[in-house]
């Protein structure tokens, strides 16, 4: 998805401390102004997020409920009480900033004028919360030498966390696209989860990712043992899964099956376990959608073509199936048998 960020149209910063500490809120009355760093602003912003994955805003029951959604549609409908609903956000995260490893920071919250999303003309709001401080050199000229001291500042090439939420599809949750680059452990969800509450956009991207992912938990956790299923037939799998994503532009689940899994018993099994995905996790498979080469590329990764052996050899496998063998020995020691046509 093509995205471009055009115009600040207002910014104001407040303070937030994590709240477990005591530390506080220290408010803005009112906004900054940004004069030349806005073009420099825009462009750094511009980097931080890929635009290949969206969220939205939820709530279990009612949209209506989700605070972040309430303050975003004031905004936009009711741009003239910007500093009030503003200060009305930083409370909001203050309020989820309890875990002991969140650290206290200030909240930057944008109004932005004129985005375009795949040549479609918003608004957006943009909220970053800088928690890291990097030391910066200043050298100033000083008689016949120069004077250097050092000052802790943000470093804009470093975003830690912030959101872009456009003025799209309001009835869904607004468009919403999120980095968080701090905070990976169990404290990182107060961000995504407690403060926004978000969950991915339902589209081309969300699709490809969940079906790949299904079929890395079905090689992992559900292949029934009674199918005795090698770990190169697994592999194989694996490699055959990505090879569709990657060929095809667009997914069909009767043809992926027929084409991936070739074994009736081993698609019956993925069928199965599809319909337990989809009940436990609430997760909606569907069976035909445009694949997103973007999902692809990130997912691919995750799928490992390796067999490990013991503790001694890992053998990754990208490639022909019928070029390894598996066997066992007169001695009873198991081994794999590769062939190949020339070594690099």
């Amino acid at each position: 998805m093509i995205v471009s960020i055009k115009t600040i149209d207002k910014l104001i910063i407040h303070g937030i401390g994590n709240k477990s500490n005591g530390n506080g809120i220290q408010f803005s009355n009112k906004t900054s102004e940004f004069g030349e760093i806005e073009s420099y602003f825009i462009e750094q912003v511009q980097k931080a997020f890929k635009f290949e994955e969206f969220f939205q805003l939820y709530f279990t029951y009612d949209i209506n409920l989700n605070p972040v959604y309430h303050f975003i549609d004031n905004l936009f409908n009711e741009n003239n009480n910007f500093i009030d609903v503003s200060q009305a956000i930083a409370k909001h995260l203050y309020n989820q900033s309890t875990h002991s490893k969140i650290k206290d920071g200030e909240l930057y919250i944008v109004y932005l004028k004129d985005c375009t999303v795949d040549g479609v003309i918003t608004d957006a709001i943009g909220m970053f919360k800088s928690e890291t401080k990097d030391t910066f050199i200043k050298a100033y000229p000083n008689d016949e030498s120069y004077k250097i001291e050092c000052e802790k500042g943000i470093n804009i090439n470093k975003l830690d966390k912030g959101c872009l939420i456009f003025n799209l599809e309001k009835e869904n949750g607004y468009m919403v696209s999120v980095v968080d680059n701090t905070n990976k452990g169990a404290e990182a969800k107060y961000w995504t989860d407690d403060f926004l509450h978000v969950k991915p956009r339902k589209d081309e991207y969300h699709n490809t990712q969940n079906v790949m992912s299904l079929c890395k938990n079905f090689i992992k956790e559900g292949l029934p043992e009674e199918l005795d299923i090698s770990k190169a037939d697994q592999v194989d799998f694996l490699n055959k899964a990505v090879e569709y994503f990657k060929k095809n532009e667009d997914f069909d689940m009767s043809d992926f099956k027929k084409v991936v899994m070739r074994k009736p018993e081993v698609a019956e099994s993925f069928d199965q376990y599809k319909s337990e995905s989809e009940f436990a996790r609430e997760l909606a498979v569907l069976d035909r959608f445009s694949i997103s080469e973007a999902a692809v590329k990130k997912q691919a990764r995750a799928l490992k073509s390796v067999i490990k052996l013991d503790k001694n050899f890992h053998i990754y496998v990208h490639g022909d199936r019928d070029m390894i063998e598996q066997g066992t020995d007169e001695e009873g020691r198991k081994y794999y048998k590769i062939y190949y046509t020339e070594e690099s």
